[in-house]
């Protein structure tokens, strides 16, 4: 069980990584937004479409345990979902804007229910159990993370 703080936290880094990402690639070209941010993985717009992908599937994860009773939490084959034709070619305008507004739901949620429900569980099929505080914390650092994937591979490029 996370204390208060450390939720607060944690919400706290949902409730930030849009801008924290936005201002990561708006200076990027379509060129550089083509560029795998590690050598054989996703190029920077791929990136970019799964983490909005992701999120979207994070909210239903949420909901599903805030108002069912242990219920199954869905599953994705995300590395087929970036391999899609808008995750490879489309301007990554949509996923940002997509990015933005499933975050303020969700903080907006988050910021509104009692401490219990977070103890609330779901099953996920490769995971097992998880509470909504173990998908909060899974969620934070998932975006967390790839911002720094991405934010390194500025830094080794020398972008601004």
């Amino acid at each position: 069980m996370l204390s208060k703080d450390a939720r607060n936290e944690l919400i706290d880094r949902i409730r930030n990584l849009p801008m924290k990402l936005i201002q990561e690639v708006s200076s990027l070209t379509d060129d550089q937004l083509d560029i795998p941010y590690r050598d054989g993985g996703w190029t920077i717009r791929q990136l970019v479409h799964h983490l909005a992908d992701s999120h979207s599937n994070a909210i239903v994860r949420f909901k599903l345990i805030f108002t069912e009773d242990n219920p199954t939490l869905t599953v994705y084959k995300q590395d087929l979902w970036a391999e899609l034709y808008d995750s490879k070619n489309m301007d990554i305008d949509s996923s940002l804007l997509l990015l933005t507004s499933l975050h303020k739901k969700m903080v907006y949620l988050f910021d509104n229910l009692p401490d219990d429900v977070f103890q609330r569980v779901g099953n996920h099929p490769e995971e097992g159990q998880m509470t909504a505080d173990d998908l909060l914390n899974t969620y934070a650092n998932h975006g967390d993370n790839h911002l720094a994937q991405l934010t390194s591979l500025k830094t080794k490029r020398k972008w601004k």
